[in-house]
């Protein structure tokens, strides 16, 4: 069974690497924060004490990372994944991050005779938690194949969709499309509670109609509550759309829906709410009708 390094231990890595624990792979780990690693290694892993020593270790090294620059600095920089890693090894970046960054890092890694696959995710904390993540893969498809099965220790679904760079153009409109859902169900929601219909029994009315969704069944609950403790925060949700936006110009193809939406999530920025859930949209719309979506 292959040795596996994971890189990055927040949110969502420290459960991904966990399930490659109970899955059986010897793994090492590195983090720039402490509380990830002890995390990590109570549970059996090794500490690794940077990228490039992680990837003298292993045979596999994921990245788990906030964004492009994080990408770059562990996999190119000094101490970095490049400087390290053995032939024959793959690199695995699981980070949501700019597709032309995904292509940079290949090629770099490429001059090395190393391949990689840019693979990012879909679920949020929960499905992390349970190994039930949704993974879409850019890459060579025999380097897929040959990661196939751990990647399926992470995720129930786990979809080949094209060259380097398209599992993260996968996951920009997989972005988009939850944005704009969850942005629509907040209108939506907003505008029953002004009317002075219950919101939970517009919800239960619709779920089941065309206007049913999994973003709906997620999202809605956390509303009601008032519970915006993330899963995913907005913040993050920012960043991917601020990607989406600069890769569609890149393309020349307009997204006018998804430049509203990255506005309305730097409002909620600006009051302070960058940690809240995305779910937390709500509060955009509530704050112009002045009323609140609760049970």
């Amino acid at each position: 069974m292959k040795k596996i390094g994971f890189i990055g231990l927040g949110v969502m890595g420290r459960p991904m690497a966990k399930n490659l624990l109970k899955a059986g792979y010897s793994l090492v780990v590195y983090d720039i924060v402490a509380a990830g690693m002890n995390d990590l290694i109570a549970a059996g892993a090794r500490a690794g004490s940077s990228p490039k020593d992680v990837a003298s270790q292993s045979e596999v090294v994921i990245t788990m990372l906030p964004n492009s620059p994080e990408v770059r600095q562990a996999i190119l920089g000094k101490d970095g994944v490049i400087e390290g890693i053995q032939p024959g090894a793959v690199v695995v970046d699981m980070s949501s991050i700019a597709p032309l960054a995904s292509r940079e890092v290949f090629a770099r890694l490429a001059e090395k005779n190393i391949s990689m696959i840019d693979a990012p995710v879909s679920g949020g904390e929960p499905k992390a938690i349970n190994g039930t993540l949704a993974i879409m893969v850019g890459g060579p498809e025999k380097t897929f194949l040959a990661v196939k099965d751990i990647l399926a220790a992470m995720g129930s679904s786990v979809t080949h969709v094209g060259e380097i760079g398209s599992g993260n153009i996968t996951k920009l409109a997989n972005q988009i499309i939850v944005a704009l859902n969850i942005a629509a169900v907040a209108e939506a929601l907003v505008l029953a509670t002004k009317a002075g219909v219950d919101p939970e029994k517009v919800y239960q009315a619709i779920r089941g109609g065309l206007a049913g969704s999994t973003v709906m069944d997620a999202k809605v609950p956390m509303m009601l509550k008032r519970d915006f403790k993330p899963g995913f925060r907005i913040d993050l949700h920012i960043k991917d759309m601020m990607n989406a936006l600069d890769t569609a110009h890149e393309l020349g193809v307009p997204i006018p829906l998804s430049s509203q939406i990255l506005e309305i999530m730097q409002a909620l920025k600006v009051e302070g709410k960058a940690r809240d859930d995305h779910s937390g949209l709500v509060q955009f719309y509530e704050k112009l009708a002045k009323i609140e979506v609760r049970k």
